[in-house]
């Protein structure tokens, strides 16, 4: 009997023995599988932030090369210096006084075949309801209602301050919601889950909801509404992407003029006051300070809360002033001498570098040495005190000749308006921000966040800078602030805490790369402060998929991307690929062909890791390189049927050639007139120093023009470019995938008229 028991004992130890050495297998294994798939969400996630930031980067090169121009290019007319100012600045529209008047949105008729939402003002809560039931239902909002519906906005916006001040007294909490990005279907979630605004349930907006994604207007609409019927409760700040500029690059501006094509003109104009209109930061309780990008070491909130930010118009560009008469001619003759010196386009012969950028960060000497400034340089101190004493002095005179004459000033300061009180009276143009008050501004709408002390330039995407803890605690002490919430990056879960949870980021928009790339989030706050976070998902779809579904599924997303750049640079590759391909035998090293795409496409990504999704295993540790790019060509070619040459053109180049087409057509038609066609080449032209006459430049648009109808549309523009650009360098054509020359094509060689 007792033996028998001591046996049962025994096996059953045995038993045990195992299933422990069984759990800690499988537990080992599933740790293994979940730090590699942590490994790829990771690798995935670079990817998608990577490119992105490039984007920004090509944004801002390209503004570099325009704004270049403008201020080395000296116009020969008053109709040269117009049409360039309306272009190339932020009066991108005619300032037409009656545009200004109410008068604007009331001529428009409403048809009676309209099944759309209707607004009265002042606007009801059941009026903001329906805008958001109706965008749900897929409807369009008249335009009539649009422009009535900014005029107000506008109405409302100039009577706040730079800085709200939001208590929690007087609501049960205060809800923080992140970047939207035209994403409606996570407002709408957002609302679902959160509850409708009210008296009770206080939102505060933080900037960046238009561009990329497809419903921007209707997501401005819809705050814009709450805001006008809860005045006390409904916030919104501004963000980096509420910039006309920039909504010139990244799909708003698109979006308005193919849901609006006869007002969308009018809207764009007025959205552009607008968005100069938005508070820069709210503070809850004196306590926690929220603004769309960060802080550096020379942001002052009192400084913020005295700029007047009609001023700034669009980050991007600094505005310059007119320079008299004898600043035109010397500046002519130094851009005569100089022109041969200046960067040249990429979309011209001889590409060059460009200048650095207006958001691009510089020394900034009265600071230290490791903080770079984040401001365009103006002109000189001494001409800008000029040209202030100049236009004092005028409208001094101008007054007392209209007080000699019996004229009464008129005191309409209902709606204060920068385009009235802060414009030049000579020219026309805005007054400039002083280049303390730009600094300011860039820094709170495109700075992030780093885990080192310090404040240094933020290269990565170009403006603003990176701020560490010790800036942060030297804000939070000065202002006796206990932290900080921003937006400005996606994060996988939608939120991030940093610098000893001193600093929140907080980002909406779910979903953002792709289908289960990243949760929304927003963050409640009641009296006590205490952050409460709310995370979604507002794809139905990510519920359906398992963990490695979802990364799989934008993995593939990401690398797919990813093959697009390589392809579209396959050119520079293969140059740089012979560099190390010594012996000629078509052969490099693994590591140098991922020291080659780093160095081709900057975007600092694992490369050594992503290999093996991105070339085939290859014996000796070799790679035939030619073979490579063969096959990128056609994997991109089997989804477009278009030569491998042209092609990889259109995916270097189409974003910045859509910016230069939406740029050049400065009235938003959809079209590039000869005029502007004319005027645009006459500002290449001399900043290449090449004459060209006006009969060249009328054959150049002829033969632009494919379909003969006398303007230039976007696919005549890029298919323009597309033949002209070189894809292989002179005597490699051979070399160069697929390629074809201009002859094959029926194009003449570029610089030709």
């Amino acid at each position: 009997m007792g033996s028998g028991t001591s046996t049962q004992h025994h096996f059953a130890f045995q038993n045990a023995e195992r299933a422990f050495k069984a759990a800690a297998l499988i537990q080992r294994w599933y740790r293994r599988y979940v730090a590699r798939l942590e490994m790829r969400r990771r690798c995935t996630w670079n990817i998608f932030q990577s490119i992105e930031y490039a984007g920004q980067q090509d944004q801002v090169k390209l503004h570099d090369f325009f704004s270049y121009l403008m201020d080395h290019f000296t116009p020969s007319s008053h109709n040269e210096r117009d049409f360039l100012t309306r272009i190339f600045t932020e009066e991108r529209f005619a300032q037409d006084s009656q545009m200004e008047k109410c008068s604007d949105y009331e001529s428009i008729e409403v048809p009676d075949s309209y099944r759309g939402p209707h607004l009265s003002f002042p606007l009801l809560p059941d009026h903001a309801t329906a805008l958001v039931e109706a965008f749900r239902l897929k409807q369009q909002l008249h335009a009539r209602y649009v422009l009535n519906l900014l005029y107000e906005t506008k109405k409302h916006l100039v009577q706040l301050p730079n800085i709200n001040r939001v208590s929690t007294c007087y609501s049960e909490e205060i809800t923080v919601c992140g970047d939207l990005h035209g994403q409606l279907d996570d407002l709408i979630f957002i609302f679902y889950k959160n509850g409708l605004p009210s008296p009770e349930r206080s939102y505060v907006f933080n900037g960046d909801f238009v561009d990329r994604g497809k419903d921007s207007v209707e997501i401005l609409m819809i705050l814009f509404a709450f805001m006008l019927v809860y005045p006390k409760e409904f916030h919104l700040n501004r963000g980096n992407h509420e910039d006309h500029m920039v909504n010139l690059r990244y799909g708003f501006t698109k979006e308005v003029m193919s849901k609006y094509k006869i007002h969308g003109k009018e809207i764009l104009r007025t959205l552009k006051d607008v968005f100069c209109w938005l508070p820069l930061a709210t503070l809850i309780d004196e306590k926690v300070l929220i603004l769309h990008g960060g802080v550096s070491d020379i942001t002052d909130l009192e400084l913020l809360d005295k700029i007047e930010r009609c001023k700034i118009v669009s980050i991007m560009r600094c505005k310059t002033r007119q320079k008299s008469e004898n600043q035109m001619e010397e500046q002519r003759i130094a851009n005569q001498k100089s022109s041969a010196q200046g960067p040249i386009p990429w979309f011209l012969p001889q590409s060059r570098s460009l200048p650095s950028s207006p958001l691009r960060l510089g020394p900034y000497k009265a600071h230290k040495s490791s903080r770079s400034s984040s401001i365009p340089s103006g002109g000189s101190l001494d001409g800008r005190e000029l040209s202030q004493r100049v236009r004092s002095s005028v409208e001094l005179e101008l007054e007392r000749c209209r007080q000699q004459a019996g004229l009464l000033v008129t005191e309409e300061k209902e709606e204060p308006s920068c385009s009235a009180s802060e414009t030049d009276s000579d020219t026309g143009e805005l007054r400039k921000p002083t280049q303390e008050e730009w600094r300011q501004v860039v820094d709170i709408l495109w700075s992030d966040p780093m885990a080192q002390e310090g404040c240094k330039a933020n290269t990565i995407r170009g403006g603003g800078c990176y701020f560490g803890p010790d800036v942060t605690e030297q804000l939070l002490q000065k202002y006796k602030l206990q932290f900080l919430i921003r937006s400005h990056e996606c994060k996988p879960e939608g939120y991030e805490f940093c610098h000893n949870r001193k600093v929140l980021t907080i980002f909406s928009a779910s979903n953002y790369y792709e289908v289960g790339s990243n949760r929304g989030a927003y963050v409640k706050l009641g009296p006590a402060l205490t952050p409460h976070i709310v995370q979604y998902q507002a794809n139905k779809v990510t519920h359906t998929l398992t963990m490695r579904q979802r990364i799989s599924r934008v993995e593939e997303s990401a690398l797919r991307a990813l093959r697009e750049k390589l392809f579209a640079h396959s050119s520079n590759l293969l140059i740089e690929f012979k560099k190390h391909d010594v012996d000629k035998v078509g052969l490099i090293t693994l590591s140098d062909w991922a020291a080659v795409v780093e160095s081709v496409l900057h975007l600092g990504l694992p490369w050594r890791m992503l290999r093996p999704q991105l070339v085939n295993s290859s014996a000796d540790n070799m790679l035939e390189y030619k073979s490579w790019l063969k096959n990128l060509a056609e994997e991109q070619l089997s989804r477009e049927n278009i030569q491998s040459s042209l092609l990889e053109t259109l995916y270097r180049n189409r974003s910045n050639l859509e910016t230069i087409f939406r740029i050049i057509d400065s009235d938003h038609s959809g079209f590039i007139s000869l005029d502007e066609l004319r005027q645009t080449w006459k500002l290449f032209s001399s900043h290449m120093n090449i004459d060209v006459t006006d009969d060249c430049i009328c054959d150049l648009a002829r033969s632009i023009d494919f379909n003969k109808d006398g303007n230039i549309d976007i696919n005549e523009f890029l298919e323009a470019f597309r033949l002209v650009e070189k894809t292989c360098p002179e005597g490699d054509a051979s070399e160069c995938p697929q390629a074809t020359n201009a002859e094959d094509s029926g194009c003449s060689s570029p610089g030709t008229c």
